[in-house]
């Protein structure tokens, strides 16, 4: 069993698109693709839409992907060409809650590719990737708080040469491989050689 995490320092910034790629550089492992959604206050874990359910109520949900339109996220892992994929929804600091039927499903599949950040707090991957772009100044507490334990990272080529939260963590950023990446095009070739020789695939 082998596990990788790819997380960010914030949304949008191309962390599918890097999952996505990974699935389709390496097709050969028949990927289990999962990605974590953590709701704010008042938002059911269930549906997604506002509720006023309680916290320790619908904590969390796991949905197997099923569409192969490429409409969601879950969905474009299997456009690439995972063997399955699935979208964990959660509330708030309930991540734990779900946390035991997800590791028997980790256990469960030989290559999992997770996008993430707070899943570090649960389980020690062989591998976890964070995605960067200078060229945004937010920095989420969740990937500050994991950043020490990365072992490599995506920079996403932007208009900034360095980045604009250089102040936050940026001396664990250096002491790490760095992949440059240009979109539409988030996996270089030495980023995948990387990952397949992590894997020691």
């Amino acid at each position: 069993m082998a596990i990788i995490v790819i997380g960010g320092h914030t949304r949008n910034i191309g962390k599918t698109s890097v999952v996505a790629g990974l699935i389709a550089a390496l097709p050969d492992l028949g990927w289990t693709a999962m990605k974590i959604t953590q709701f704010g206050h008042g938002v059911c874990s269930i549906s997604g839409a506002a509720c006023s359910c309680a916290v320790d109520e619908h904590a969390y949900a796991i949905q197997e992907e099923r569409n192969r339109s490429g409409a969601t996220d879950t969905s474009r892992f299997l456009v690439a060409g995972a063997r399955r994929s699935f979208w964990v929804r959660t509330k708030q600091e309930q991540l734990g809650l779900a946390m035991p039927k997800l590791q028997r499903l980790l256990a469960s599949e030989p290559y999992v590719i997770v996008e993430s950040n707070s899943i570090m707090g649960f389980i020690r991957p062989d591998l976890y990737i964070v995605v960067l772009s200078f060229d945004n100044s937010d920095f989420k507490l969740s990937a500050r708080k994991y950043l020490a334990k990365a072992d490599a990272a995506v920079v996403i080529k932007g208009e900034s040469s360095e980045p604009r939260w250089a102040d936050t963590g940026w001396d664990d950023i250096k002491r790490i491989p760095q992949y440059s990446v240009q979109p539409p095009q988030y996996v270089s070739p030495d980023l995948e050689e990387f990952v397949a020789a992590s894997l020691a695939y």
